[in-house]
């Protein structure tokens, strides 16, 4: 195990495209998602066991889930859990701990991953990130990890790649975001684009060099706040800090621009569990096509998702391709087809119903 080696754990979001099972007060990275025993954010730092000494991974998350951080995850201390006072997106969570890291180990080799993510095949996964450490250690490059794609799927970012078959890395050629369903399936066919899996590794001179290369400000920002960062005055700093930086992901402010940038292709069962659809993908169905977690009943249901409370009763009679929600103090019925309009939900009830319901 390489003591130079890090994992930042993104843990900030609300994960609103899950609701009514992710909610503010409680996002989808806190749940047991899979109903495996064991909360996403606690799947997710046990499977960098190997990788990294304990001490060297941090969890960033908003001010609000640092209690909940604390009761999945007991075993962090103080230092390794970064509060955000408000969310800006990827580039300002990651800037944080990179630099933040880099004042503590400018040797460091760092892994940049989601709280809330799935990956079934863990050693096919631990392999790519250490060929990825491999490269990062010696090598100020920006590697990402990119999933070969299944399906065309509208939801996810594509890498376009220099295919160099001798090599494990790949120089990276173009990013697009969420393109259209004709555009998905061009890019499946042409054989050259992998999913972006928000995945990221990388050493500590290399990311600060980009910062200040292609987001300067918010490199000065950071850089101006190192002297106190792991002191009394780092959350003054970090409340600063925040309300200068614009809201901005790490593929749009670093990796899309950046021309030191390759990917590592992977096949480990990888999903972003971003949505309802993508949880009907991953679990186990019933002959009739249905995924049921709860207390159900159901006639003539065909191809449903139905997520309810194990201490009530739901019965569900004649639908087929639709999504059955409940938590607290919602329930949701929508077709499958329509799962995008789920955040238009959230959007409709904040404004009409209030915040309790979000």
């Amino acid at each position: 195990m390489n003591q130079n080696t890090y994992v930042v754990i993104m843990a900030g979001g609300i994960g609103s495209r899950f609701w009514p099972f992710s909610r503010v007060n409680h996002p989808k990275q806190f749940h047991d998602v899979l109903g495996i025993g064991e909360s996403m954010i606690q799947t997710t730092a046990k499977r960098f066991d190997g990788i990294c000494p304990p001490e060297n991974i941090f969890v960033v998350t908003h001010r609000d889930y640092v209690g909940l951080v604390r009761e999945h995850l007991p075993d962090l201390t103080e230092h390794q859990i970064l509060q955000e006072p408000i969310g800006r997106n990827t580039a300002p969570c990651i800037a944080y701990a990179c630099f933040k890291i880099c004042k503590r180990n400018p040797n460091a080799n760092i892994i940049i991953a989601p709280a809330d993510h799935v990956i079934l095949r863990e050693d096919a996964f631990k392999q790519c990130v250490q060929e990825a450490l491999k490269a990062t250690e010696t090598s100020e490059i920006l590697v990402t990890l990119g999933i070969k794609p299944t399906r065309p799927h509208t939801g996810y970012g594509y890498i376009q790649f220099i295919d160099e078959e001798a090599q494990a890395l790949k120089k990276v050629k173009t990013f697009t975001e969420k393109p259209s369903l004709e555009i998905a399936q061009m890019f499946l066919d042409s054989g050259e684009f992998v999913w972006n899996a928000g995945i990221f590794i990388w050493n500590a001179k290399a990311i600060t060099r980009a910062f200040h290369q292609y987001l300067s400000d918010m490199a000065e920002t950071f850089e101006e706040g190192v002297p106190v960062l792991d002191t009394d005055g780092e959350e003054q700093f970090i409340n600063r800090a925040y309300s200068h930086c614009p809201n901005i992901s790490i593929d749009y402010g670093i990796m899309e621009k950046a021309d030191n940038v390759f990917v590592i292709l992977g096949d480990f069962g990888w999903s972003d569990l971003g949505s309802w659809d993508s949880l009907y993908s991953l679990s186990e169905k019933t002959p009739e096509g249905n995924v049921i977690d709860g207390n159900v009943l159901t006639y003539d249901v065909k191809n449903c998702i139905i997520k309810t409370p194990h201490n009530q009763l739901v019965v569900v009679q004649g639908l087929e391709d639709y999504i059955v929600a409940s938590h607290d103090n919602v329930f949701m019925v929508c077709r499958r087809e329509d799962e995008q309009k789920v955040k238009d939900f959230v959007a409709d009830a904040k404004a009409m119903k209030g915040q309790n319901f979000i």
